[in-house]
């Protein structure tokens, strides 16, 4: 560099905060904090370190310069995004590579020179003018062999906030590091600001730096393109995870209560609008997190950890009735940041699907708000955005596991993949194995689009683990890191799958909406084998009769043996034309499909045809039990 660091850093902060980086004893840490002060120049730096002062001191700058707003209730806040800034930009989300990076076909990338000098270009003097933010934190528990190091670089005191809700503090967790580079780094700027809002989105770019775990995001203020730690921070650990032998997933953790008090850990991998928030929030469960989840071999068991604290959640349709849990929380006093909601004249509140009347006027992300107002394009701008979001810490939810935060994570004994399938899948079956859970379950997931979002419903998105958008590693070998992870385990996880959106000739759904909860009690019983199970051509479904006394339990409700038998029954034409479907996609469409995927699928779509000569294209469970022999 042209300048000393030292002199660089001391130039932007003052003695306090030059003392609190020094203190940290890592050189590479000072290199790059100064490489982007000099770059990006902004007038001062503030540096967070895990303190309560510190923490307060960004959410009052929040406030300060209104990229948050108060509302009655206290300690909470609303935040609105630019208009056109309110989701994730896939577009312009894109890998820096170079000739040793390997990524799979249809991935967005950007040569790695071009790339850097386009966003340094857009960096370069675009926090003039303002304060940076310069945060650490820890991915994963704090003191545990999961936990990553991460820095942020920011000149938006509301994405600083942010991360204080949703991440653990890491300033202690960097002195650790000996100097050493094993952290990840992040650097955004809203850029230039116009009533309060990022003016420049043709220059918003997210790019990811797979080889030095640099993040870059400019002229963005939404969440899912500026929080560093959450989806942009998953992309830098599953490749970390892969060259250790670990893996990041898209996954809920949860405890489920059984008898006796008996708790059982599983996870869980759903898209959107696939249920996965709703299963892991369920009444009388516990949450350990809700999004993203490492893996680890420890010993004989697989472990696993929240990567977060908190919550950065959809709040669209949630409710008094589906979420109590969180509704309460919503309303309780406490530190929440709503985004892209309407503000009530009371200063409260209030979104999509909420309970009650929709107001009839309030600020939103459009400005002043009243019903039927249209945009530019004579569109009509709803009170609250469809991607609006709350963001809280899990500690603020009555059910939080207490192993939350344990160094060493929980014991997971169950997977779960789940997608939006209307005709197909049952709504629970367990693998035979954990290879053919991974195989056939896992690798194949789909979720059917809705008219309301797309328009135009039913078509299925293949999205393997739910992890497809974020993969920073060739789909073929994220799946055999899949298959490899349990090598030598004497006991692996059982893998499940679950269909929440099966529907009948008339288009209604087959499932209650609170059914979920007894496919997973279902499933806990399944994992210590204290009941039996029918065998399919993809695995095992539950006995009416273990459903029955489960659906009693559990919901206190009737479950008669018609709406199992139309619940559990086989389809086998629309499963071949799945297996057909994906068989499409591995060997035409991925460069480097596992040759143990098709021969898997081969064999399971043999398996169907096979019973469909024997019994017909539609299987009932109660014949299916009565003919195991030719399955």
């Amino acid at each position: 560099m042209s300048k000393d660091v030292l002199k660089i850093i001391r130039e932007k902060c003052s003695e306090e905060n030059l003392s609190k980086l020094e203190a940290l004893n890592n050189q590479t840490l000072l290199e790059f904090i100064a490489e982007y002060l000099e770059l990006c120049n902004p007038d001062t730096i503030f540096v967070r370190t895990d303190s309560e002062e510190d923490t307060d001191y960004i959410r009052k700058k929040a406030l300060e310069l209104k990229e948050e707003l108060p509302l009655t209730t206290k300690g909470h806040t609303i935040h609105f995004d630019g208009y056109n800034d309110q989701a994730r930009d896939k577009k312009n989300t894109k890998f820096l590579v170079d000739e040793s990076t390997e990524l799979s076909r249809g991935i967005n990338q950007v040569a790695k020179e071009e790339g850097l000098k386009e966003v340094k270009s857009y960096l370069k003097n675009l926090m003039s003018g303002k304060e940076a933010y310069v945060c650490f934190y820890c991915l994963g528990p704090n003191d545990s062999e999961f936990s990553i190091s991460a820095v942020q670089i920011t000149d938006s005191s509301y994405v600083a906030h942010s991360e204080d809700i949703l991440y653990r503090g890491g300033y202690e967790e960097f002195k650790k590091l000996n100097d050493k580079d094993s952290f990840f780094k992040f650097v955004h700027s809203a850029g230039a600001l116009e009533n309060g809002v990022s003016r420049d989105i043709d220059k918003r770019r997210v790019y990811i730096d797979l080889s030095n775990n640099i993040v870059y995001s400019t002229n963005t203020q939404y969440g899912g393109n500026t929080i560093g730690l959450k989806k942009l921070a998953m992309r830098l650990a599953i490749k970390k995870a892969s060259d250790e032998g670990w893996l990041t997933e898209h996954m809920f953790v949860m405890g489920t209560i059984g008898k006796n008090g008996r708790k059982t850990y599983f996870t869980g991998a759903f898209p959107s609008a696939c249920g996965k928030t709703s299963t892991s929030m369920l009444e009388g469960e516990k949450i350990v997190g809700d999004d993203i989840a490492y893996l680890r071999k420890i010993g004989n068991e697989i472990r696993a950890v929240n990567v977060e604290r908190g919550m950065f959640g959809i709040i669209k349709d949630v409710n008094s009735e589906d979420d109590p849990l969180i509704w309460r929380a919503l309303h309780d006093p406490g530190e929440i940041i709503f985004s892209n909601i309407l503000m009530t004249p009371e200063k409260t509140p209030y979104w999509l699907g909420k309970d009650g009347d929709v107001p009839s006027e309030g600020i939103n992300y459009s400005g002043k708000w009243q019903p039927q107002k249209k945009d530019d394009a004579n569109n009509e701008i709803t009170p609250s955005h469809k991607n609006a979001r709350y963001t809280i810490r899990l500690a603020e939810l009555g059910n939080r596991d207490e192993k939350a935060d344990a160094p060493e994570g929980v014991k997971v004994e169950g997977v779960i993949y789940g997608g939006r399938d209307s005709n197909t899948s049952v709504p629970i079956e367990e693998a035979f194995n954990w290879k053919h859970g991974i195989l056939t379950k896992a690798a194949t997931l789909e979720s059917e689009t809705t008219a309301a979002t797309l328009g135009q419903e039913g078509v299925r998105v293949f999205n393997p683990m739910s992890n497809l958008d974020f993969l920073s590693i060739p789909l073929g070998r994220y799946i055999e890191n899949n298959i490899k992870f349990v090598k030598g385990l004497n006991n692996p996880p059982k893998i499940f799958s679950v269909n929440y959106f099966l529907k009948d000739k008339e288009g209604k759904y087959i499932s209650g909406m609170h059914d979920k909860h007894v496919w997973l009690k279902w499933m806990q019983l399944r994992v210590y084998g204290e009941v039996e199970a029918i065998k399919t051509p993809s695995g095992y479904i539950p006995f009416y009769e273990d459903l029955k006394q489960l659906f009693k339990e559990v919901l206190n409700k009737e479950y008669a043996r018609e709406v199992y038998n139309e619940q559990f029954k086989i389809r086998v034409p629309e499963n071949v034309a799945k297996i057909d479907r994906i068989l499409v996609i591995y060997k035409e469409q991925v460069d480097d499909t596992p040759e143990e995927i098709i021969k898997e699928l081969e064999l399971q779509r043999e398996r169907f045809f096979k019973l469909a000569d024997e019994l017909g294209d539609h299987v009932t469970p109660d014949i299916l039990k009565e003919n195991q022999n030719l399955v």
